[in-house]
């Protein structure tokens, strides 16, 4: 792993704000690296049951660019905010559970095998966190006193919700928590997907009038949270409308993400090779279109961003083997006519090759 402090600021800002989404505050970097201001970064994740290729492996790519940036990274493991999205049935117990012994097993070996260092990372439950700490309570009350009711019912789009839902009130609550944590944990690189932005944005909005917890740098001046989204991994179904009006196709792509409520969409940690063959063997892979295309999007986020080739076997017949170095390559060649079974096999059998330690680390841990 490269030593940050043999890095220049450029290189830095470099490594935190490659292969994103979405930067906001990239303008904000440079000052906060050179002012000497420990780098603080967290991600919240749910513990919605099994790890999908989302969150653990693109995650994961990102947290080794971070930490080889010299960051502090930080996985919060989001009990309480499970509890309120009425995940795993809201039992706490197996929340915690499913928490401690398959997530945090999941996701360092995750970590690992993108090419971080899990003996570094942070793991911090939500439970923790919060018990006994009547800061973080007044942190959440003074997020809540600096926005609206309008722009909270806005923000359960982080859940997975539609504005409008009958809801319970507890899932008012999620939104202001969630800046909460930023602010307690005195995190300046949020990290999230793009389906995260409405709380992000809240976050740097509010930065400025924080009474309770601001965030400041090593100058003690108040600062604001640096977003970072990372792009998220389309599942593996056919869109509901095809071909995609590019007027939507930000849209769509959220819409269409990888998710654990359509698994046939997602590939999961710790599926078996032939789950993830017939998953992808299924998969929607349209003949030379690069721009929406779940196959080629799952070769550009988890396996290129690993600074890896992709194998492609081919018999005599078909043109031989081939391999690509970098996606842009793998790109034009499937413009240029890459049939799309020869890509789903290299992909297969690449990731199939890339999950096998993490299976292997998490074994037959129960998460039902």
């Amino acid at each position: 792993m490269t030593e940050s402090t043999t890095l220049t600021t450029a290189e830095r800002v470099e490594l935190i704000t490659r292969n994103l989404e979405e930067v906001i505050g990239r303008d904000e970097l440079p000052a906060l690296l050179e002012s000497g201001t420990p780098l603080r970064h967290y991600i919240g994740l749910e513990i919605s049951g099994r790890l999908h290729l989302g969150t653990a492996l693109a995650s994961m790519n990102k947290i080794r660019d971070l930490q080889q940036a010299g960051v502090h990274c930080t996985i919060f493991l989001a009990d309480w905010h499970t509890w309120i999205n009425d995940k795993l049935g809201g039992d706490r117990e197996r929340i915690k559970r499913v928490a401690h012994e398959y997530f945090k097993v999941g996701l360092s070996a995750s970590l690992a095998a993108a090419g971080g260092d899990p003996g570094q990372i942070e793991y911090i439950l939500g439970s923790d966190l919060y018990h006994h700490n009547d800061r973080y309570w007044e942190t959440l009350i003074d997020v809540a006193k600096n926005t609206t009711l309008s722009r909270i019912e806005r923000s359960i789009s982080i859940m997975g919700r539609k504005e409008g839902e009958a809801l319970d009130f507890a899932k008012l609550i999620y939104p202001p928590m969630q800046v909460a944590d930023i602010f307690i944990m005195g995190v300046n690189i949020a990290h999230g997907g793009i389906d995260q932005r409405k709380a992000h944005v809240i976050a740097r909005d509010v930065a400025n009038v924080m009474r309770v917890s601001p965030l400041r740098n090593a100058q003690g001046d108040i600062i604001k949270p640096v977003i970072i989204h990372q792009p998220m991994l389309l599942g593996l179904e056919k869109p509901k409308q095809w071909p995609v009006d590019p007027e939507r196709l930000r849209e769509l792509r959220t819409e269409m993400k990888m998710s654990k409520s359509r698994p046939d969409s997602a590939v999961f940690v710790n599926d078996t090779p032939d789950q993830i063959r017939a998953k992808i063997r299924k998969a929607f892979c349209p003949p030379g279109e690069t721009d929406y295309n779940p196959v080629l999007n799952w070769a550009r986020y988890l396996l290129f961003q690993q600074g890896r080739s992709l194998f492609v076997p081919r018999t005599p017949e078909n043109g031989g083997n081939l391999t690509f170095a970098t996606y842009d390559e793998l790109a034009q060649a499937y413009k240029d006519g890459l049939h799309p079974m020869d890509l789903k096999n290299a992909v297969t059998e690449s990731l199939i090759a890339l999950l096998e330690p993490i299976r292997q680390a998490i074994g037959d841990v129960d998460v039902n």
